[in-house]
């Protein structure tokens, strides 16, 4: 019996990171769910090298389409190691990231076209999609507003954008909830932690026994 897929999505600063930390502990004391965790760009020893290319706060210089292709390539990489063999052993796989993540932020934040970032990752997944995706939801200003409060979060490129890059992010998300709604989910995260993840947990309910 195949797994699940689940991705978690959403601009800087609102928290799935943290939501999955709490699950994560939830279901390390469930001895009936057998899950992975794992992140985009990243999981894996080569993505997660990719990662650090990607997200260095010294490669200003980067081409919108070189940040495009090397998640793409990161994503693939990861999917082969990781996540694929995982789903076909009946795994719940949990990844902070997927897809949406190019489309929003490549795609329509950078400009490169929703369609276009798309191709590039069709390519790349070989039509493997989730089952299930939570948006969560926040104000730019809020979520760089948390990110600025942080003494644990690391910096890394993305955050050196500015708040017109991150509002458009959120508009690219919208774009992409309108093109998957019969898989994603939309989580209010400007509400507490202890409610964002009961709010989750009851839409995982839908579709695992959690």
């Amino acid at each position: 019996m195949k797994g699940k897929f689940i991705t978690f999505e959403g601009p800087e600063g609102a928290g799935k990171t943290s939501v999955l930390e709490v699950l994560m502990k939830e279901v390390n004391n469930n001895n009936n769910m057998d899950a992975v965790f794992t992140r985009e760009p990243g999981g894996i020893r080569i993505s997660e090298k990719i990662r650090e290319v990607i997200l260095n706060k010294e490669h200003t210089e980067m081409d919108s389409r070189t940040e495009a292709l090397l998640y793409a390539a990161a994503r693939r990489q990861h999917l082969v190691e990781r996540v694929i063999p995982a789903i076909e052993t009946g795994q719940i796989v949990f990844c902070d990231r997927f897809i949406d993540s190019s489309l929003a932020y490549q795609g329509y934040a950078r400009g490169l076209g929703i369609n276009e970032v798309l191709s590039i990752n069709e390519f790349a997944i070989n039509g493997l999609m989730p089952d299930l995706t939570f948006y969560f939801k926040i104000d730019p200003k809020v979520g760089l507003q948390r990110i600025s409060k942080s003494s644990v979060r690391e910096k890394n490129r993305l955050d050196l954008e500015d708040l017109t890059f991150h509002q458009k992010v959120q508009e690219g998300y919208e774009k992409v909830i309108n093109m998957f709604p019969e898989r994603i989910v939309v989580i209010d995260a400007e509400k507490s932690l202890e409610e964002v993840v009961e709010e989750v947990k009851k839409e995982l309910k839908k579709v695992i026994s959690f």
